[in-house]
């Protein structure tokens, strides 16, 4: 692969990779009104789940971005749910919990 590539092209490709090899791929079309920091990617083919930050040969992480890969790294299950206002009991006891490091 080239090493001079852009991010916008090497995105592309990964995304393109991702595809054809079974991944279902997230990307925030316009991160701008996000909260900074947030990976690229979300990969996702079962087990696995891959937050991936792309930069180019040169590019370097900004510490938002890099704060969000060390807290992603040190998880240990990924979880997934559905919410709906009628949940919200559920979602203050399951926060709450977690809060208190269960």
């Amino acid at each position: 692969m080239r090493t001079n590539i852009s991010e916008r092209d090497f995105e592309r490709q990964v995304l393109d990779l991702a595809k054809l090899t079974g991944w279902k791929a997230y990307h925030t079309f316009d991160s701008r009104r996000s909260a900074k920091g947030f990976p690229d990617l979300v990969l996702a083919r079962p087990p696995v789940v891959v937050f991936a930050e792309l930069k180019n040969e040169v590019g370097k992480l900004r510490t938002e971005q890099r704060e969000w890969l060390a807290a992603l790294g040190c998880c240990e299950r990924i979880e997934s749910r559905l919410w709906r206002p009628g949940d919200f009991e559920d979602i203050q006891a399951m926060l709450c919990e977690r809060e208190r490091g269960a």
